[in-house]
């Protein structure tokens, strides 16, 4: 394990937020605009400690970073343990920087309950950053529950028209699926007490234990519940496009940028290195749902009257892309799915943003009552066609680069899989394109839009980082897969050891399944994390 630093840069990156928020307690209600100050500040504070996770990021370490560990509930093996590889690193530096944006573009579009608001927004920060740099499963699945309130609340308080009726049916989808997620998780608990005598909740001591495959097969369907409905996908989603379009704009941002993320986190982290051979065996079934997702996805987003649920269907079908590059098994195919993943955090966090900023001038959604804004609105128009050009995938912009990768890891896997997920490219392709050209060309026939405003200085602040984001990852991406590699690594030594690195010692990653357990005893030779005592 390596700390990097000196001081406890994970708990500071993960309370920051949430200190915002219990400053804003003793806020009067009625001093709004110091309540919007106090929030943007501290969200843009969060994101400025989280970035020695980039500069101080030892990329080459297969060790476990910035680890934090202390007693938290000792009589059950439970830690306060905290620690990041290259993969959580650069997802909680997204989810700091989605925060600061989405925190940004709520400031005249909330107008009641601010208060309220803005706390919810900090703590669902706070929960995401915890679930993502947690190292101890049960402070995991504590931070996975405490996201679901304040999204809940977001959805349920300042959504639109049928929000309590998504609000409820997010709740009950992912909550249904959580719980059936600790129970896998308890059963992984007592396994590993079985076989080692010690009660233990540490998910890098989980990742070298090998389980018999009957009991590996029953939590892996544990497990699946839990992600799938997360991610979400085929037939889990139905909560998503609900959800999507009745969220206040930020909450979509949060929603498509960041939480969808914690489903295809849970895949990688906890599935395929804890349940390898059970991973290996349901392959070809999370394969077909993903095709079907890839491509139903696609088309109901073509058929929309919506343009926000257009969005939200673009996101079932570029989330069964990321499953499908991550169920290659091999490790072009999950790199891919990971970069993919930050991908579609910028290009689809960037389109609800889009959908917003004429949602708040026009208050309506409906693509029909739009025509020819590219007259009207000429920086808008620019701004939409290079977020619906990274969306597509085109070269020199982030999305061209994760769908690449997928396609290559998948290629070699199953050439039918690759061509189907190439369908889904170029269905992709149409409804993005032809959403562009029934909004954005033609003539001005609304009378309503002869005057709507261009993007103000604020707006352009929330766009501005995300486009830097996709032209650089589509240009130079090798800061960003670089420090994926020992992730990669890690994975690969335990689902697939074909792909596993030729040094297993020096590569950090964990030793093959078979070599984990001898005797009935975990090998801690063969943990992968290494250097430095607990």
């Amino acid at each position: 394990m390596s700390n990097n630093l000196d001081y406890p840069l994970l708990s500071l990156i993960m309370f920051t937020p949430l200190a915002g928020a219990v400053i804003l307690l003793f806020v009067n209600k009625r001093s709004e605009d110091m309540i919007r100050w106090i929030a943007n500040v501290t969200a843009g504070i969060g994101f400025l400690v989280s970035l020695p996770l980039w500069f101080s990021f030892d990329a080459a370490s297969p060790d476990w970073q910035f680890v934090q560990r202390l007693p938290w509930i000792p009589s059950i093996g439970a830690e306060y343990f905290l620690g990041v590889d290259g993969f959580s690193a650069l997802l909680v530096l997204l989810t700091t920087l989605m925060g600061v944006i989405a925190i940004l573009c709520s400031w005249t579009a909330i107008t009641e309950r601010v208060k309220e608001y803005y706390i919810f927004m900090l703590v669902l920060q706070t929960g995401m950053i915890g679930a993502f740099v947690s190292l101890d499963f049960l402070l995991f699945f504590v931070f996975w529950e405490v996201m679901l309130v304040p999204m809940y609340f977001l959805i349920g308080i300042w959504g639109s028209d049928n929000r309590l009726y998504s609000a409820i049916k997010f709740f009950l989808f992912t909550l249904v699926g959580s719980v059936v997620m600790l129970l896998g998780i308890l059963a992984v608990y007592f396994y590993h007490h079985e076989v080692t005598g010690v009660y233990t909740f540490d998910i890098t001591q989980f990742h070298a234990l090998n389980m018999p495959f009957s009991l590996q097969w029953w939590v892996f369907l544990a497990f699946f519940l839990g992600f799938a409905v997360k991610v979400p996908m085929f037939p889990f989603h139905t909560w998503l496009p609900d959800a999507h379009t009745d969220a206040p704009t930020a909450g979509s941002v949060i929603l498509a940028a960041v939480l969808l993320k914690m489903g295809t986190y849970g895949f990688i982290r906890f599935s395929l290195p804890i349940l390898p051979e059970a991973t290996q065996a349901f392959v070809p079934w999370v394969a077909g749902l993903s095709i079907i997702g890839i491509i139903y996805g696609a088309l109901v987003a073509m058929a929309q009257h919506d343009w926000k649920r257009l969005v939200a269907y673009s996101s079932v079908s570029h989330m069964g892309m990321v499953m499908l590059g991550m169920f290659a098994l091999t490790p072009v195919g999950i790199t891919g799915s990971i970069v993919q993943q930050l991908n579609h955090g910028i290009s689809t966090g960037a389109l609800f943003l889009l959908v917003g900023v004429v949602y708040e001038r026009r208050h309506t959604r409906m693509i029909a009552e739009y025509g020819g804004l590219s007259k009207i609105m000429p920086a808008y128009a620019a701004v939409f066609l290079i977020m619906t050009m990274s969306s597509i995938g085109l070269p020199t912009l982030n999305g061209f680069i994760g769908e690449v990768l997928i396609l290559q890891g998948i290629f070699v896997v199953n050439k039918w899989w690759a061509a189907a997920a190439a369908t889904g490219i170029v269905l992709g392709a149409a409804y993005m394109l032809w959403l562009y050209q029934r909004t954005m060309f033609g003539a001005v026939d609304n009378p309503k839009n002869e005057n709507l405003p261009d993007l103000s200085i604020r707006e352009w602040a929330t766009f501005t980082p995300l486009i830097i984001l996709a032209v650089w990852i589509g240009l130079y991406p090798k800061p960003f897969i670089d420090r994926l590699d020992t992730s990669v690594d890690r994975v690969m030594v335990r689902v697939n050891s074909a792909y596993a690195p030729v040094n297993v010692e020096d590569s950090g990653a964990a030793a093959s399944p078979a070599a984990l357990v001898r005797d009935g005893e975990v090998d801690d030779a063969a943990t992968p994390v290494r250097g430095g005592a607990r």
